[in-house]
């Protein structure tokens, strides 16, 4: 039971550090995470060991106690946050929170670069520095490929297929996905193990990682987060963008594009179709305009 008290001060710490929230941000998501530590350890439950049908009763009590909609669908974010990040760190193996419902509300839309701003993200990046390339296919790999910061830092080699098309990603509960890879990527990405990766002094053990720092060495989740938070001041975008940001982009640029819902889900590795549509934030005309299109009692004789 103690445990719950470390796995909250790293979740703050990741708050702060990767998420870069704000004070009264990451004060709100502690106060609701205690408030689970409470309901769960009031019934002698720990963090990896607390499943749905638990957070389910707990988030009936939320009800019984009279909170608003949005008070409520607050908490829960919370909790599903927080397993999230159990997960990133390997704590646990599945998420009890994946298939709650959040109470209906008007939600707040995050932050989406535009290609534009991409372009200019990209164009910052000093390529006459040594980890200017390496950089630069982070940036792409990020964005043309929609991956989590954790599965960028944990990309291996022998997961790049670069001649077949496509890279193999290990997500959220160590499930496997395929994820085509554009030209772009394969042309930075393969510039990078060309040109640059061979002249690290490659420590024993790293061998396997596709991006590695100056030492030789994996990667972490905060340099990709400090690097990406440099190059947007640099490029003058003033919006709140971590490497998130470029996973929510390029599904929304998908999905602006006319692409397959189902294939995007595919791609970012979502569970359910209804994460994929509350992530890419489906405009309505888009959906009108694909049922008109495509359902048969619309069909012109």
């Amino acid at each position: 039971m103690r445990n719950w008290e470390r796995y909250i001060k790293q979740f703050v710490h990741y708050l702060k550090i990767e998420r870069s929230l704000a004070e009264n941000s990451i004060l709100a998501y502690q106060q609701d995470i205690e408030k689970l530590k409470d309901a769960c350890m009031a019934r002698e439950l720990s963090a990896e060991t607390v499943s749905t049908n638990d957070l389910k009763t707990f988030i009936a009590g939320l009800y019984d106690l009279g909170l608003s909609a949005r008070s409520q669908a607050r908490i829960i974010s919370g909790w599903k946050q927080f397993f999230d990040f159990l997960l990133l760190e390997d704590i646990r193996k599945d998420d009890p929170s994946e298939n709650l419902d959040l109470p209906k509300i008007g939600r707040k839309l995050p932050e989406v670069l535009t290609i534009e701003e991409i372009d200019r993200i990209v164009a910052v990046i000093d390529m006459g520095k040594a980890e200017g390339q390496r950089n630069r296919a982070i940036i792409e790999t990020l964005y043309s490929c929609g991956l989590r910061v954790s599965e960028l830092v944990n990309l291996k080699l022998q997961d790049c297929f670069f001649e077949e098309g496509f890279i193999r990603v290990i997500g959220k509960g160590n499930k496997e996905r395929l994820v085509p890879v554009s030209p772009s990527v394969i042309e930075e990405v393969g510039d990078y193990l060309e040109n640059h990766r061979p002249e690290l002094p490659i420590k024993r053990g790293q061998e396997a990682y596709v991006f590695l720092n100056r030492r030789g060495a994996q990667l972490t989740r905060v340099m990709i987060f400090t690097l990406i938070k440099n190059y947007t001041a640099f490029a003058g975008i003033r919006k709140n963008i971590s490497p998130h940001t470029f996973r929510h982009s390029f599904a929304t640029h998908l999905i602006e594009g006319g692409a397959n819902l189902r294939a995007i889900q595919e791609m970012l590795g979502h569970e359910s179709i209804t994460t994929t549509e509350i992530y890419t934030h489906l405009d309505q005309r888009f959906l009108r305009e694909a049922i008109i299109s495509y359902h048969p009692r619309n069909a012109k004789s």
